[in-house]
Parts: C-alpha cells; sequence; structure tokens
C-alpha cells in the first residue's frame, strides 16, 4: 500500500496512527512474539508503504498473522497477513484516553 493510501487509511480510522502509544498498542494486541530493530535503531526499512525501524512481529504457530511498525515511538499501524504473504491495513479501534 502506498504512503498517501495508507495516510488516507489513517483518517478513514479517524486519525492518524501515531495516536497510539507503545503501552495502548501492547494493551490492544497483545505481546509480540518477535521483534526486529529497536526504538533507538538509526536504520530504517520500507515494508507496508511506510517508513519504519521497529517491527513487532506476531506469530500463530510459526505463521505470521500481524506485524506493527513503528518509527521511535511513532505507531505507524498495524498490519494483517494475507494467505498470499502480502499484507494489508488493520483497523484498530480509537485508543482509550490516557
Amino acid at each position: 500500500m502506498s504512503a498517501p493510501a495508507l495516510r488516507e487509511a489513517g483518517r478513514a480510522r479517524g486519525g492518524p496512527a501515531s495516536r497510539w502509544t507503545r503501552k495502548q498498542v501492547w494493551s490492544q494486541l497483545g505481546a509480540p512474539t518477535d521483534q526486529i530493530g529497536s526504538v533507538n535503531d538509526p536504520r530504517a526499512r520500507d515494508e507496508c508503504g511506510v517508513r519504519w525501524n521497529e517491527k513487532w512481529i506476531y506469530r500463530d504457530g510459526r505463521e505470521i498473522v500481524r506485524i506493527a511498525l513503528w518509527h521511535r515511538y511513532d505507531f505507524l499501524g498495524a498490519f494483517r497477513a494475507n494467505p498470499d504473504g502480502s499484507f494489508e491495513p488493520e483497523p484498530l479501534p480509537e485508543p482509550a484516553p490516557q
């Protein structure tokens, strides 16, 4: 998905994905099975139309079912795995006020 399409998907959900804190995402999605990168990793990667430096991976057994992408402390979105190996944005409910 292109970056403009992802931004539009974020607006359709009621605002930018970055409104989510790490604690809120952890509460909503649970603990990730694996993690690539970190909040302080200077290397950025491109995936799902966004540039990220931290990826939380959620698995069911060995199969990846979801990823959550971050750039520093900004949540870029959750993406559900499709059977063909592609990913699509996964709408999340509005985060609860802190």
